[in-house]
């Protein structure tokens, strides 16, 4: 099985390169310290799965799995996080991950995971699965687009001229997204929406 990796803490990349080496049946075609080198590396290695955290610079590894699904690559994906988080993992299944599994599993757990997802399951570690049972994202994809730029210090004039709204649509959308979150302000709502994963 042909596998690229993608982490973007060395000392972590590492590791797991070198303790997936050790599988007699698993190759490290490639390595990637961001989302963007990731996707070059599954575009020129072609590798049976890709090994991605979610949380990188560049594309985010559900923003690389979402890619290879519309462009229907058969790369399949597996989501390595420290991060057990509902939202992010109904976004992976959104994306088409094939599996989800947390960092501190053990390496014979990681290449059990790496097995079945090469030969066509889907697999998430039980703690994740009973996340997923979490609250349903109240967030609509407009209300989680201003959040975001929110969250990336935007004022509503910005986020009005960035997006082409006026600035009073902006706050009605905010004041939604605040409503729905039970937060006092907007900066609020973008910090609990993101600890939930839905940014």
């Amino acid at each position: 099985m042909r596998v690229v990796l993608a982490e973007d803490q060395g000392m972590v990349l590492g590791a797991f390169a070198s303790l997936l080496d050790l599988q007699p049946d698993i190759t490290v075609v490639a390595t990637a310290t961001n989302g963007d080198k990731a996707l070059a590396a599954v575009l020129e290695h072609r590798p049976d799965v890709l090994v991605t955290d979610i949380e990188m610079p560049g594309r985010t590894g559900l923003d690389l799995a979402a890619e290879l699904h519309r462009a229907g690559d058969p790369t399949r994906v597996l989501i390595v996080t420290t991060f057990a988080r509902s939202g992010y993992l109904r976004r992976a299944v959104d994306a088409g991950v094939a599996g989800y599994v947390l960092k501190d599993s053990p390496i014979g757990e990681l290449a059990a995971a790496l097995r079945r997802v090469h030969a066509g399951e889907r697999v998430v570690a039980p703690e994740l699965a009973v996340a997923a049972w979490d609250a349903a994202d109240p967030l609509t994809d407009r209300e989680r687009e201003l959040l975001r730029a929110v969250a990336d210090g935007a004022t509503n004039a910005e986020i009005a001229v960035r997006l082409f709204l006026a600035e009073g649509t902006v706050r009605n959308y905010l004041s939604s997204a605040m409503a729905k979150l039970g937060a006092r302000n907007r900066v609020e709502a973008a910090r609990t929406a993101e600890a939930r994963g839905w940014l």
